[in-house]
């Protein structure tokens, strides 16, 4: 039987507690072999659904699988193959970290144990792994979490909010040993608020806000699903503003520290080339020296900003 192209699809998903919805009716897809990001801010449902996934808390209604499996129904079986962090990992931190993995791998078995050293230097913990965990830093914490996972050969790994904590070294780093995880034909799952540093590292992603998903797709995807906008720096901002204010194409512009931010309404790529084009024409034409014309990369903070401000006004 050909295996699902996603490692984890959910159907209806809803998590209540009393009479508060803290999940709810979530429809995911996660491609197999990617890194996939669930983002939201805090308190949007992100660990709930997390914890659903791993049978750590019962769903309230609806469906879930993992590597193709029915969850809660085969739950050890599927979980064998999965490798979770909820929140901050711990560990005994008297013992080294090297102890750390020799005691996990003792209770799952050989295999586990001769995977010790390989975890190690996968996470690029060699030459600490002799020191007492006690005097790792946080990210070197996390690293040693990664290994932990590891040692089961896991192919789906589901991660929440691991850049948490994380200096900007620390967040390159763990970047870094997500791509290769993936690289090496693994899943990673994780959860996060920290827009731009996720929009760096997954390669697809589901956005969520008050316990429902509200847009998923690849990074691609959601970003030129936005608005066109150029970034306009000119000898004459205020006249280039009152230039640009009629055309027809332009639903509003932006002055942001000496730059307009000149955004058109939803065209499709044809009329937006020709739009971007008549809005240059007529600069020059208007006798304004201008200094820079270019599409702005949509990213996905404003991307998430326009999705989240749009719910608020219709609630």
């Amino acid at each position: 039987m050909t295996p699902s192209p996603f490692v984890i699809e959910t159907a209806g998903l809803t998590k209540r507690f009393g009479g508060r919805t803290v999940v709810q009716d979530v429809e995911l897809q996660v491609p197999r072999g990617s890194a996939f990001g669930y983002l939201g801010p805090n308190g949007a449902g992100k660990t709930t659904l997390i914890r659903m996934l791993l049978g750590l808390t019962r769903a309230t209604s609806g469906s879930m699988s993992l590597l193709g499996l029915p969850v809660p129904q085969r739950r050890g079986e599927a979980l064998a193959r999965v490798g979770a962090i909820v929140e901050e990992p711990r560990f005994h931190r008297y013992l080294t970290g090297r102890e750390n993995l020799e005691i996990v791998a003792a209770a799952r078995g050989p295999e586990a144990a001769h995977r010790i050293d390989g975890a190690i230097e996968r996470v690029g913990l060699a030459r600490r792994a002799n020191d007492r965990v006690g005097t790792y830093s946080l990210g070197m914490r996390q690293r040693l979490g990664i290994a932990r996972l590891l040692l089961a050969d896991p192919e789906l790994l589901i991660l929440d909010e691991p850049m948490n904590g994380l200096d900007p070294a620390g967040i390159e780093e763990f970047r870094f040993l997500i791509r290769s995880l993936v690289a090496e034909g693994r899943t990673v799952m994780l959860s996060s608020h920290l827009l731009d540093e996720v929009e760096k590292t997954v390669d697809a992603l589901a956005i969520v806000d008050q316990g429902r998903v509200v847009v998923q797709g690849s990074i691609a995807d959601l970003t030129r699903n936005g608005p066109a906008t150029l970034m306009i720096a000119s000898a004459d901002n205020s006249r280039a503003r009152h230039v640009l204010g009629s055309h027809a194409a332009v639903s509003s512009i932006v002055s942001e520290e000496g730059i307009l931010r000149v955004q058109l309404g939803r065209v499709d790529e044809r009329v937006e080339h020709e739009a971007f084009a008549d809005i240059n024409r007529r600069l020059v034409e208007a006798g304004i020296p201008v200094y820079r014309l270019e599409p702005e990369h949509a990213s996905l903070e404003r991307r998430f900003l326009e999705i989240t401000s749009r719910l608020e006004e219709a609630a």
